[in-house]
């Protein structure tokens, strides 16, 4: 049985990729890169820690390597560690005074243009923030806005977006702020991540619908005590962060679980087996509730301690499901549903509107165009089985699309999905993992 390793290295596919389709059953073991979501958590940390951090395994994709860049221009220094033959590294950080005068590019990376603008205000001068096209749409109005309130000074023409300027200086004070952060659970850690610095802490209350992708708070949290932070979220709704030292931290990163689910998916839609190996018993990443997800959906799913296990039963189960909380598993999900036996309705998620594009009007719009019969809904998508055809799988310049799209592609041959090197965002490798997911024994040694 094949097992499935990153190639060192960046992707170079940036052209529409003609998806390969399964002939066979999968039957693979998938290594995958580390989390996202808590490598750039750790890197803002270590960067705002009183000493060196080592940050072991960390993810090398296009947002992480944003964040890296934009801490160094705001006064870290971060390098490679090499820790074996292979080419693999871990990173090394260590942190220095808050830079005024960088230039921030934040790629279409919700972590750089979220965390780091709290982290600049620490500066006695500007920091200029802007990204691609796409991220000049995201919203982040009530972010700049709650910097204004504990003392930060932001010039943002009155867009409440990207491009913008952030410096702190002696008006800076912390303190106690009220926002909205319905539109994004970013906008609660971000604060968070930097509000120990702050001379009063930071306290965040959120007042409006309720926080979307609550795991990613508590990921926050947790990374937080772990380098000494005194975090008080016994209130709900509200955090709180004293003032104080943040230690170094010396850390490995878990592997991305948002990332194994289309391989996972690939099980169902095959029939097949696929293994993740080091999947944690406990983590605070969303990626988790695939386990759940996956099996409702008809899959048989085992968890050991030395890996996940999930194994399609020749069918795929619709569903209905409130995704509020894992919402980045949105596109992987409405693209099995797209091939279940029954209808689904997937709620929850109205806030990925303001992905790295409309989500749901993009999945609406490019399944219904592979044939799929897919009802757009205040919150969610309604998506009933029909039979589906070749076609362009439009990404919208997001990683998720790209999935979403490989998974159709398994079951329904001629499926080309556009810009497929936009997958770089988070999984660098994300086609040659594929690719080798698909290859016959025994052309992948294990």
């Amino acid at each position: 049985m094949p097992s499935v390793e990153p190639p060192a290295g960046r992707s170079s596919d940036t052209e529409d990729w003609p998806a390969p389709s399964a002939d066979r059953p999968v039957d693979a073991t998938v290594h995958l890169p580390g989390s996202k979501s808590l490598t750039n958590r750790y890197l803002v940390l270590a960067a705002l820690a009183d000493d060196t951090s080592r940050i072991r395994r960390p993810l090398r994709s296009r947002d992480t390597l944003l964040m890296v860049e934009a801490l160094r221009a705001l006064g870290a220094d971060i390098v490679d560690v090499p820790v074996n033959g292979d080419g693999a590294a871990d990173w090394l950080v260590q942190p220095g005074p808050i830079r005024a005068g960088a230039r921030i590019d934040c790629g279409l990376a919700g972590t750089v243009m979220r965390f780091l603008p709290p982290v600049a205000a620490l500066a006695d001068g500007p920091v200029h923030f802007d990204g691609d096209e796409y991220a000049r749409l995201r919203p982040m109005a009530a972010l700049l806005d709650a910097l204004r309130t504990l003392g930060a000074e932001v010039d943002d023409e009155g867009r409440g977006t990207l491009p913008f300027s952030v410096s702190g200086g002696p008006g800076l004070r912390g303190g106690i702020v009220e926002l909205d952060a319905s539109a994004s659970s970013q906008y609660v850690s971000a604060l968070l991540l930097a509000g120990a610095r702050y001379p009063l802490g930071v306290t965040v209350r959120h007042v409006g619908p309720p926080v979307p992708s609550q795991p990613h708070i508590d990921m926050t949290v947790e990374a937080l005590r772990d380098v000494g932070a005194f975090v008080d979220d016994s209130e709900p709704n509200e955090w709180r962060v004293a003032p104080g030292i943040l230690g170094a931290l010396d850390v490995t990163v878990e592997p991305d679980l948002s990332n194994a689910a289309p391989f996972l998916a690939a099980a169902l839609v095959t029939g097949g087996s696929i293994r993740v190996p080091g999947w944690p018993g406990h983590t605070t990443q969303a990626g988790d509730a695939l386990r759940t997800i996956l099996d409702a959906m008809g899959a048989d799913v085992h968890l050991d301690r030395e890996r996940l296990e999930v194994r399609g039963t020749g069918s795929i189960s619709g569903v209905d499901i409130d995704l509020h909380d894992t919402a980045e598993l949105t596109p992987v999900v409405a693209a099995l549903a797209a091939l279940a036996d029954s209808p689904s309705r997937i709620r929850g998620v109205a806030h990925i509107r303001g992905h790295e594009t409309d989500r749901l009007a993009a999945l609406r719009t490019e399944l219904s165009g592979l044939g799929a019969d897919v009802t757009e809904t205040d919150d969610g998508l309604h998506v009933r089985p029909a039979k589906l055809g070749p076609g362009m799988f439009h990404t919208y310049a997001d990683h998720r699309m790209v999935m979403a799209g490989a998974v159709i592609a398994l079951a329904v041959p001629g499926v080309v999905i556009e810009n497929v090197g936009t997958v770089a965002k988070t999984l660098p490798s994300f086609t040659a993992l594929w690719n080798q997911m698909l290859e016959p024994e025994p052309s992948v040694l294990p």
